[in-house]
């Protein structure tokens, strides 16, 4: 009797261990609703078996994301690069571990509006999301042909700022002449025509915008081994998407839409804004330079990149999966 009762206590000590040992497993991620996110959304897909469970959560614009990590509330989260950036210049305690998409930003007119290319704005009204990479864009795109630029009237161009929700219904509404706006928005708006390209705004310094990939502080340096099962869990994700494309199609179309977009759409967000894993700290710093120069994130100094760039957990994954 004291042999079966000590047995079934043994039982239920197993029990507990593993179950203490899969809630220390459990990644809280915080992501955007975007045709380039999708593959960061798939982790929580494959994430049984990288021996992690991921719990996602979905948020409006990447400074809610900051907002969250600020709050303690997230582990992970993906974020355009600006974000990340006025983040860190505010205290966040995060480190940008990985990108894992690059552009997704068009300059679309409405198809009346007699804008074929930037110097065309002057006189008119151009729709962006605040503090979004497309604001950083757009300014360094005014910036670069002269034109001065401000949401109240008298300047070359009246800025207008709107959700990325919001930007299509206003250009069809005729409301703004033109939009800075992300995917796969932007596609959306050419497809139905409504809309027609000005240009892809990567003739900046900037170049392509890399979206960021960050991690708290705390995770990184407390967590390495469940970090270390997420990053790879992410390459993997991200490399199947890169692979298969009728896979991330599926995926996104399906399941991060539900049906909303059409297959043109995704093929025009994606071929905007394909799937990555890379980012450099050059990158981060030239883009918070511009930033800084610009206005956006309106920060007290631009934080230096090489001390909060950090990717060795992913060079150990992409070498661990022999991914180049």
């Amino acid at each position: 009797m004291k042999a079966h009762v000590f047995g079934k206590t043994l039982a239920i000590a197993a029990l507990l261990a593993a179950s203490g040992a899969q809630a220390q497993d459990v990644v809280r991620l915080g992501n955007l609703k975007f045709a380039h996110y999708g593959a960061v959304s798939y982790i929580k897909e494959i994430a049984p078996k990288c021996g992690i469970k991921v719990e996602e959560r979905i948020f409006a614009k990447g400074l809610d994301v900051m907002q969250a990590i600020i709050a303690g509330e997230l582990d992970v989260g993906t974020t355009a690069s600006e974000a990340a950036i006025s983040g860190r210049a505010g205290g966040a305690p995060i480190y940008v571990v990985a990108g894992f998409a690059k552009g997704g930003a068009r300059l679309v007119a409405r198809a009346d509006a007699n804008v074929k290319a930037v110097k065309d704005l002057k006189g008119k009204k151009v729709g962006v999301t605040r503090g979004g990479i497309q604001e950083v864009l757009l300014m360094a795109e005014l910036q670069k042909a002269g034109l001065s630029a401000d949401p109240a009237p008298g300047k070359d161009v009246q800025i207008v700022y709107l959700a990325y929700a919001d930007l299509n219904q206003a250009l069809l509404g005729k409301n703004i002449d033109a939009m800075m706006q992300s995917e796969p928005q932007s596609s959306q708006a050419i497809n139905k025509g409504f809309g027609v390209e000005v240009l892809k705004p990567y003739d900046t310094p900037i170049g392509e915008p890399v979206r960021t990939m960050v991690m708290t502080e705390k995770f990184y340096n407390t967590k390495r081994p469940v970090a270390e099962k997420f990053m790879r869990c992410f390459v993997m994700a991200t490399s199947a998407f890169i692979r298969d494309r009728a896979l991330a199609e599926k995926y996104v179309r399906e399941v991060v839409f539900k049906g909303q977009i059409t297959k043109d759409d995704f093929d025009d967000a994606i071929s905007n804004s394909p799937y990555t894993y890379d980012i450099t700290p050059e990158h981060i710093q030239t883009t918070a330079d511009i930033m800084f120069k610009t206005g956006v994130g309106r920060m007290a100094r631009p934080p230096v990149a090489k001390d909060w760039v950090k990717t060795d957990l992913l060079d150990e994954a992409k070498k661990s999966l022999n991914i180049k």
